[in-house]
């Protein structure tokens, strides 16, 4: 049995970006996929409020925020420094602001206030941002990867495949390109793969 145990559900975008840290990293884990809809009795000891992803470190540390586990796991082990691109201000948007409006626009029919346009709109915003970074340096926070674009990267995924015919003609070719690389590589399927 490995040291450290993540609780995580594969298409979650939280526990995606977690899991892409800590392989990265090369933390000794084991994985437990969690059923959303009878969910461990472990998992919710450890973590009552019943999210993904929930990390139980080896010396009875529970992480319970994805961002607090990427740092976790590149606190221990950063060989490419990801750490070394101050990306906070835009992680903290993605997750405060850019979330909101995915998930308006994803589940839109729960919000019957506006129109689905409405709120791929919202989103737009922050697309754009991306797209202005992205045509100054081929990463989000410089010429190499990192935490900025394994942290943002499940998110843009999500809003993309909502519509993935607008996505791919919106007016965001740089972005598009970097989530193409995103979803081809070796760290995105080497976590994506159904055990």
């Amino acid at each position: 049995m490995t040291a450290h145990v993540l609780y995580s559900f594969r298409r979650c975008p939280y526990a995606m970006r977690a899991r892409m840290a800590l392989r990265y990293s090369g933390v000794p884990l084991s994985i437990v996929e969690v059923s959303l809809k009878a969910k461990p009795a472990d998992m919710l000891a450890l973590s009552p409020k019943g999210t993904v992803p929930v990390l139980a470190c080896a010396d009875g540390r529970v992480i319970e925020q994805s961002l607090e586990i990427m740092h976790w796991a590149l606190a221990q082990n950063d060989p490419d420094s990801w750490l070394g691109a101050d990306s906070a201000a835009l992680i903290e948007e993605n997750d405060q602001v850019f979330k909101v409006n995915l998930d308006h626009y994803k589940y839109a029919i729960r919000y019957p206030e506006q129109p689905m346009a409405h709120y791929r709109a919202q989103g737009e915003q922050f697309l754009q941002r991306l797209e202005d970074l992205l045509e100054q340096t081929p990463y989000l926070a410089g010429a190499t990867l990192s935490l900025a674009d394994v942290a943002l990267a499940p998110f843009v995924r999500q809003f993309a495949h909502v519509d993935r015919e607008w996505f791919e003609q919106a007016p965001y070719p740089r972005l598009n390109a970097w989530l193409h690389r995103f979803l081809a590589s070796a760290l995105l399927n080497s976590v994506m793969a159904k055990t």
